[in-house]
């Protein structure tokens, strides 16, 4: 086993655009041969597009695109760029009269930092499929999708620290896995193999993270709803031959990294959301990529914080540790 950059897994382009001032940005994956996809979505309250079509019982098989997004549900929009280029490309289901691309997607809340009037837009997603065609290591922190990201909220945005986008990928033999994700939780992240707190409720008195269900527990007669405006979206990419319902269930795995690296997880005001793109190559047992995608996505989860800068008053890890 091997550690790679998450751009090496073959025929897949990953691109990402952000605006740093505005504080919000998208990330794209695509495989414009198609790839069996599966999506499961854990989270109370997401924004997400084409998701529907991903259940196995539907026709279509193959999708072209997964886009993550800041802008809540406006930044569900930049699909539409990404449409635009595969279209150009000559990519997606076949209708006869024209080739329909197929983009799947979710978007994270990220309103709350920069400006909120400016968020992920077709031009926006346009420029990260341009940029995915450069081939470069996926820059992480505070890029793309996980540009405006921010955790640990549950005593409001005054406590919360900043998130973002992670990576982490495997190579074993020809068989390649990687996870990517865009970290928004409401809940604290912690180290997914001791437990140790990284990044969450910041107690600024005393320089150090307050675990979330210490605050949830004292407050459990009062606290009534925990603040919207959250969601981690991610997606596990790999080369081995799936078919729809093995993604799906692979996609559902794969939240256990989420389980492990984020306290609280799943809550009725995240849209936890995990894709998962098939490529199809190498013939593998389909339970070894769950245990690799739970892995792979606990991991990338820790380095969405522990790659972030202080951005927009949000105190980083880095800025925690140094």
């Amino acid at each position: 086993m091997k550690k790679i950059n998450i751009t090496e897994i073959k025929g897949i382009q990953i691109g990402q655009v952000e605006n740093q001032k505005a504080g919000t940005g998208c990330t794209v994956i695509i495989c414009k041969d198609g790839a069996t996809a599966g999506v499961d979505v854990r989270g109370g309250g997401p924004a997400t597009r084409e998701t529907d079509l991903l259940n196995p019982i539907n026709m279509v098989q193959q999708i072209n695109a997964v886009m993550l997004s800041g802008g809540s549900a406006f930044g569900l929009d930049a699909a539409s760029g990404v449409m635009q280029y595969l279209e150009e490309h000559n990519c997606g289901f076949d209708m006869k009269v024209a080739h329909v691309p197929i983009v799947c997607g979710a978007s994270l809340f990220d309103l709350t930092v920069g400006d909120p009037k400016i968020r992920p837009d077709k031009a926006m997603g346009y420029q990260a499929c341009l940029n995915s065609e450069k081939n470069e290591p996926l820059k992480e922190g505070n890029y793309g999708a996980g540009c405006g990201a921010s955790v640990g909220k549950i005593m409001g945005p005054q406590y919360a620290m900043k998130g973002g986008l992670g990576t982490a990928a495997i190579q074993i033999d020809n068989l390649q896995v990687g996870a990517i994700v865009a970290v928004n939780a409401c809940g604290n992240i912690v180290d997914y193999k001791t437990n140790e707190q990284l990044a969450g409720i910041y107690d600024s008195e005393h320089n150090s993270i307050i675990p979330a269900d210490e605050v949830i527990f004292q407050q459990i007669e009062k606290l009534r709803q925990l603040p919207s405006g959250n969601t981690t979206i991610g997606c596990i990419i790999t080369n081995a031959k799936l078919d729809k319902a093995q993604c799906t269930k692979i996609a559902g795995i794969a939240h256990n990294g989420y389980a492990r690296a984020i306290q609280p997880v799943h809550t009725m005001s995240d849209g936890d959301t995990i894709f998962v793109l098939s490529t199809n190559e190498v013939e593998v047992m389909p339970d070894a990529i769950g245990i690799l995608a739970t892995d792979l996505m606990a991991k990338a989860v820790n380095r969405a914080v522990k790659k972030a800068d202080s951005a927009y008053g949000l105190k980083s890890y880095k800025e925690l540790h140094k």
